[in-house]
């Protein structure tokens, strides 16, 4: 048997429903979120879990639509359509700095084609790790009310759907507004705080996805599902970095772009920089900033459960001192190896974070990193060989602090 776990917050009032919560619970929330991050008065010797927390597998946004009609293959034991949107995939994820978060769902069900009537979404949870749970409190639909999306979408309501955009990354600027890095341009999406687009689809200019170059009939020259892993934002808001997933064609076998774009002019500088993964196989699941010049890289290979070997999450620095061609590399955490002297979440000694997808790392003070899973729902299966992976979401504290910038800390 497997519990399906609904909440209540549905429509456009669901802002105005979450501030209230929020604002009940959000001191309880701060301080659990924070005291999860200590483990006592003693710094730590390595990487150590001190907070996990799991969002089951079947948990649906009640009354919203049905979806999963397009799936096909394997779904450990759901069955499909499901009557409700899953709440699922969280491939980023920003820090409201009261003990609640905004986590963007993906592009769905793993592909364009399955994914038509998967809503896109980013969702408000808190993490309530005394109990090992995560609340749902609600969240916006992301739409193009306004059209600015100059080609054919999904829905004739414009609401927009995983087979329009797949959405992996994210950050919100000083003015309250997200920006949203996707794959299928790659694209970088601006929205407001309702979710409502604001101006048309940014591409980086040189690079296509094969769902852009079917479409337009470009020759696409990166591989589907490589676009904008990573997303980071500039300490004063005004920069954005963007982190493609895979290689463009034509670069060194495993150099990843990184490449600065100015928020105010809406345009990228020209400025890039390069990430290069430990094996060309590798990818990379997140991309955030702790300085001006420093960012969290969650590099990642393919495996999952027993045949997953490598989740790792860098410190690199843009500054490439040793003048290689690359950024700097430094490694912060191996997930495979956390410390967990404490038996947090019922696990053994040494804890490991065994998904196929890890696509979310927060810095929640310079000693306490947040990172999730991104569950490919009902699909990914890490935990166990025949059950649907849940949405973990794990706290580490550091043996040594990031020193990040103050502005970029909640």
């Amino acid at each position: 048997m497997r519990t399906i776990v609904r909440y209540a917050l549905t429509g456009t009032s669901v802002l105005a429903l979450t501030l209230s919560l929020t604002a009940l619970g959000a001191a309880a929330s701060q301080a659990d979120s924070k005291t999860a991050g200590k483990t006592d008065s003693k710094p730590v010797k390595q990487p150590t879990l001190t907070g996990w927390a799991s969002l089951p597998a079947g948990t649906f946004v009640p009354g919203s639509e049905p979806s999963g009609s397009l799936i096909t293959g394997e779904t450990n034991g759901f069955n499909v359509p499901f009557a409700d949107q899953p709440v699922q995939g969280f491939s980023g994820i920003v820090d409201n700095g009261d003990g609640t978060f905004d986590v963007l769902s993906d592009n769905g069900y793993g592909n364009q084609a399955n994914s038509g009537d998967f809503l896109l979404r980013i969702h408000r949870l808190a993490p309530v790790f005394a109990k090992n749970q995560v609340d749902v409190l609600g969240g916006i639909n992301l739409r193009d009310p306004d059209s600015k999306v100059p080609w054919k979408l999904t829905r004739e309501d414009r609401v927009l759907t995983g087979a329009d955009f797949d959405v992996e990354s994210i950050q919100r600027t000083p003015d309250g507004s997200y920006w949203i890095g996707e794959e299928f341009g790659p694209y970088l999406l601006h929205f407001d705080r309702t979710g409502k687009l604001l101006s048309a689809p940014i591409a980086l200019e040189g690079v296509v996805s094969p769902e852009t170059a079917k479409r337009t009939g470009a020759t696409a020259n990166l591989g589907s599902s490589k676009g904008f892993e990573g997303l980071a934002q500039s300490p004063d808001g005004r920069l954005l970095y963007s982190l493609l997933e895979g290689t463009v064609t034509g670069d060194k076998a495993g150099s990843l772009r990184f490449s600065e774009f100015d928020v105010r002019k809406e345009k990228y500088t020209g400025k890039k920089f390069r990430y290069q993964l430990e094996d060309p196989a590798n990818a990379i699941g997140d991309a955030i900033a702790v300085d001006s010049n420093r960012f969290l890289v969650i590099e990642r290979d393919n495996g999952q459960g027993a045949t997953a070997k490598f989740k790792k999450i860098y410190l690199a620095d843009k500054r490439d001192r040793d003048r290689d061609g690359a950024m700097d590399k430094t490694l912060l955490v191996d997930l495979m190896n956390v410390a967990n002297p404490k038996g947090v979440g019922g696990f053994g000694k040494t804890f490991t974070f065994p998904f196929q997808t890890i696509e979310d790392v927060v810095i929640l003070d310079d000693h306490t990193i947040g990172v999730l899973n991104d569950n490919n729902f009902p699909f990914s299966t890490g935990r166990s060989a025949t059950e649907a992976d849940n949405n973990e979401w794990i706290t580490i504290e550091l043996p040594k602090s990031l020193n990040a910038d103050r502005r970029l800390l909640p």
